[in-house]
């Protein structure tokens, strides 16, 4: 299965894309690299391998939510250049 140029062109109008004919040309040829590259890899015997959606193990690290206070939360409003009570004061953005 070869691509042609005729199926650069549709493709790139669907993607509302414009290319020129050269930039055409060298994607089509780029495009059947890669197909034959697949073609390569798919007469690899694959048999008893198992299919890996990642290369590495992964695992959600998850932990428990637990409030806890912040030991200098004082010392950061207290630097504030402006303040009220506990937060920082802001200029307001939004009428």
């Amino acid at each position: 299965m070869a691509v042609t140029i005729e199926e650069v062109h549709e493709v790139a109008e669907l993607a509302r894309l414009r290319f020129s004919l050269a930039e055409k040309e060298r994607l089509v040829g780029q495009l059947n690299r890669i197909l034959r590259y697949m073609d390569t890899l798919n007469e690899l015997d694959t048999t008893g391998v198992e299919p890996t959606s990642h290369v590495l193990p992964l695992a959600n690290a998850f932990g428990r939510d637990e409030a806890t206070s912040f030991p200098a939360a004082a010392e950061i409003i207290a630097a504030a250049p402006q303040r009220q009570e506990n937060y920082f004061k802001v200029p307001r953005i939004i009428d």
